[in-house]
């Protein structure tokens, strides 16, 4: 068989694939199958099919003409802290969602920063609730990813075209409608359609902004039917609708970032001739990082007060939290590592799919789909926290391949064929060489995955209680009774923890690559 050249056998990859695929379609399949007496789909459905269209397609929409600017000022310019500042760009990822609303809320809220400037003068406050604040705060986390992708479009044009293009004299204006708007037309629709995309699976966001009926995602709407009306038809219903769309705009994104590029340079650093001015630039960098970094101040500064008046509940949910990303970090390595080494050995079809569908599934209806199958047999509160994390790190595997997938690629082509040669078997390889050479992509991966767990706040909102309550989850509780001093400080304790865990991973996982 042709998997026998390779060091490692594909078998245990597709296992864990054909595990993932079975969990994510078994669930949908349980929550359809218990569909007894299920009212259809309702005009309440259509209104959150309206609106989760609308705000997917302006936060795009939005993010991308944002980005656009703020992508060619940082290709333009070298100044001190470049790196750092796109380093920056790739935080909102990893912020907890949570966090950044109430980070938000202090800044655009009724009793916000802003709102107290426009109230010197007069002004009425800003109404952050309904499609304005949902928009705003998917603007907040797509924003960086835009800028980030445009940007690396820039990066790939080769350093001879603006040379070229300055040889001949050519201005700014001419510069940018020969050269750089080109690169824009293959590269932006891509981007809109991965934000557009990510914006289809919102549930935090709009459950903390939306503000009403009239303001809800078809995310929402799957935990409205769940929980208030144990509709499980309406549930499974909205979720194959919400699947569907997702899987056709993220086909339509990997469709269109498999366009042809620009050719090959000589990889010489590039100069830009058309940059006189810098005002122009600076404002757009200034901008998206006051937009970035206000809502993060005004939640280090509201929580450092916060902090001396957390309650017990709060400190019990972080433990919990803490749990949770620990076990869903495991579970993500022991599905993503030998699925990984399946696509590296060259078998892919089956395996990236599942990774895939990850992206497009409804957390809280695997949740759902969960709780039917395990209720005849135990309680599903008493599961509620493994339920969670083997949700999160199904959701977090989709990343965790897109980073350990190449690795594990080079890694056989650089060591395969030795291995062979030495008679080496696939167990001994996999953890002898695989292992050892990606423990900068596995370290990442983890810390990624941790990150994202901390932070979520889904699945557990539908089966958590007082004792079993994650950190996010207490912290929209304490946001709920207006204790916004101490949700301000959970809210910092949440940021620290979630950073700390990206960080100590990554990291580690760095460190002991160099020893």
């Amino acid at each position: 068989m042709a998997w026998r050249t390779k060091p490692l056998s594909p078998y245990p990859g597709i296992g864990a694939a054909v595990l993932v695929a079975a969990f994510i379609l078994g669930t949908l399949v349980a929550v359809g199958w218990q569909a007894d007496g299920s009212k259809g789909f309702a005009a309440s459905d259509w209104v959150a099919l309206r609106f989760t269209l609308k705000q997917a397609t302006l936060s795009a929409l939005i993010s991308v003409f944002l980005a656009i600017p703020v992508a060619r000022a940082l290709a333009r310019r070298r100044f001190w802290g470049r790196r750092v500042l796109i380093a920056l760009l790739g935080a909102p990822f990893i912020l907890p969602v949570i966090v950044a609303i109430f980070g938000l809320l202090q800044v655009f809220g009724r009793s916000g920063w802003i709102s107290d400037i426009l109230g010197v003068f007069g002004l009425p406050p800003i109404r952050i609730y309904g499609l304005h604040g949902v928009v705003l705060a998917h603007v907040f986390f797509n924003l960086p990813l835009a800028t980030r992708l445009i940007l690396q479009g820039w990066q790939e044009i080769p350093a001879e075209r603006f040379r070229l293009a300055a040889q001949l004299g050519l201005s700014g204006r001419v510069m940018f409608r020969q050269i750089e708007w080109p690169m824009l037309q293959r590269v932006a629709p891509g981007v809109l359609a991965v934000i557009f995309a990510i914006c289809l699976t919102s549930f935090a966001v709009a459950l903390t902004l939306g503000g009403g009926p009239r303001a809800t995602t078809v995310e929402l709407a799957i935990y409205q039917a769940f929980t208030y009306d144990f509709d499980l038809g309406r549930a499974a219903l909205l979720s194959a609708i919400q699947l569907g769309l997702t899987v056709t705009a993220a086909v339509i994104a990997l469709k269109l970032s498999n366009q042809a590029g620009f050719g090959a340079g000589m990889d010489k650093p590039v100069q830009r001739w058309d940059s006189v001015s810098p005002i122009r630039d600076f404002f757009w960098i200034f901008l998206a990082t006051g937009f970035l970094l206000l809502p993060l101040s005004s939640v280090v500064f509201s929580g450092l007060v916060g902090l001396f008046e957390l309650p017990s509940l709060v400190f019990r949910a972080a433990g919990v939290s803490i749990m949770v990303a620990g076990a869903s970090t495991c579970i993500l390595l022991v599905l993503a590592l030998p699925m990984a080494a399946a696509i590296g050995a060259g078998t892919k079809g089956l395996v990236e799919i599942a990774g895939i569908l990850g992206l497009a599934a409804s957390p809280l209806v695997l949740g759902t789909g969960l709780f039917i199958l395990v209720r005849p047999y135990v309680n599903p509160s008493d599961l509620a926290l493994l339920v969670t994390a083997l949700v999160n790190a199904i959701m977090a595997l989709p990343f965790a391949l897109r980073i350990l997938a190449p690795a594990a690629r080079d890694v056989i082509v650089s060591h395969g064929r030795l291995a062979q040669s030495l008679n080496m078997s696939g167990r001994v390889f996999f953890v002898r060489i695989m292992l050892a050479r990606m423990r900068p992509q596995i370290g990442f991966a983890a810390g990624l995955a941790a990150a994202l767990s901390m932070g979520d706040l889904g699945v557990i909102s539908l089966f958590a209680d007082a004792q079993t309550a994650t950190l996010p989850l207490q912290i929209y509780r304490l946001m709920g009774a207006y204790k916004m001093d101490a949700a301000a400080g959970a809210a910092l304790l949440l940021l620290c923890l979630s950073m700390g865990a990206f960080w100590l991973l990554d990291r580690g996982g760095r460190r002991h690559a160099e020893v």
